[in-house]
């Protein structure tokens, strides 16, 4: 397990092999007394939830402390533990998932259907939300409660979890039903949201674990994480554009912001740019079910060259977050935050 050095499907295939252990684990944790029924679910609840995704957070907890080490080989040791946090991550995000899907009604989620929506799971899927969320200090307690920073992590996935959830709250407040009102959609109200419902977990949290692991103090990196943060709403940028203009076959799920009546970037960007007629067609026909109320949408944000409006914020973004790294003094850390940068600039899926 310590020849790290391979291409990104060995590191894949690694990573998975720590899945399985972790997974094993779980499904003989002492704290239970378990059944073949109940481990029976647990196992398919994980795998169908857990694994799925391009799991980017997870393996960039172990690219991100092999950066910090400068080259030197990982241990074994190391590679499972940088990995096992990197689980704890998808952990996390397939927590999330499962909730956010019955929340907001979805029907698939990376091209199958939502775990609610699986025959015979429906809302036990709420419980299945909590199960995955409480592996998560059991993994931490597994494998690192002699660690000098355990306390940390089990600080770091809690203030996470807490700025997550407060952002997921944020969103569904300002989409209510009966008092949708487009004129209160603005770029701060859409940063907000972004800030805390994404950005921490998927951008701050992998680089803060592989910090941890490398002994250092998260007091002393508040700029790492001010960089990840910009990085992270930009990464939510991206992904408003592609819900729009994305191709779902690439992308893995059919976008609905424009039905959901989401604070998206694009509507914050088409409000500043319509004229009143278009800003009429905005009021009047956002948020709707109807595939023609879509169209409309569509067809506006064509009329105002949004995908230019994306472009232009797309490059000027770039340019920005490269001279914020680039200040910082530490070259490993720079490696680390260029490395993120680089996975998700012009991304189209």
């Amino acid at each position: 397990m310590a020849n790290l050095n391979g291409t990104t499907s060995d590191l894949r295939t690694e990573f998975l092999k720590v899945y399985s252990v972790l997974k094993s684990e779980l499904l003989n944790d002492p704290a239970f007394e378990w059944t073949d029924g109940s481990r029976q679910w647990v196992e398919r609840m994980l795998d169908y939830n857990v694994p799925g995704g391009k799991l980017n957070r997870g393996l960039s907890v172990v690219d991100s402390y092999k950066l910090l080490k400068e080259g030197k080989d990982l241990t074994e040791e190391e590679v499972f533990l940088a990995s096992a946090l990197g689980w704890c991550i998808e952990w996390l995000q397939a927590y999330f998932l499962v909730l956010d899907d019955i929340m907001d009604g979805s029907h698939t989620r990376r091209g199958q259907p939502c775990w609610f929506r699986v025959p015979k799971v429906g809302m036990i899927a709420v419980n299945d939300g909590i199960i995955l969320r409480n592996h998560i200090p059991r993994i931490l307690k597994k494998h690192f409660r002699t660690k000098p920073y355990y306390v940390d992590l089990l600080d770091l996935f809690n203030e996470v979890e807490f700025q997550t959830a407060s952002g997921q709250m944020i969103d569904l407040i300002t989409t209510i039903e009966g008092e949708k009102d487009l004129s209160k959609y603005s770029l701060p109200l859409h940063r907000r949201i972004v800030q805390y419902k994404t950005a921490y977990y998927s951008f701050y949290i992998p680089v803060a674990c592989a910090l941890l692991m490398a002994g250092e103090d998260l007091e002393k990196h508040t700029g790492v994480k001010d960089v990840l943060i910009d990085m992270g709403i930009y990464f939510q940028v991206q992904d408003d554009y592609l819900d729009c203009f994305g191709e779902p076959e690439k992308i893995g799920k059919i976008g609905t912001d424009i039905e959901d009546f989401k604070c998206s970037w694009l509507v914050v960007k088409a409000l500043e740019h319509c004229n009143e007629e278009q800003k009429k067609i905005l009021f009047e026909h956002y948020g709707k079910e109807d595939p023609a109320d879509v169209a409309k949408i569509k067809a506006l944000y064509n009329d105002i060259n949004l995908q230019g409006v994306f472009n232009d914020y797309e490059s000027k973004s770039y340019e920005r977050l490269t001279k914020s790294i680039e200040a910082h003094p530490s070259k490993a850390v720079q490696a680390v935050l260029k490395s993120f940068l680089g996975k998700i600039y012009k991304r189209q899926k």
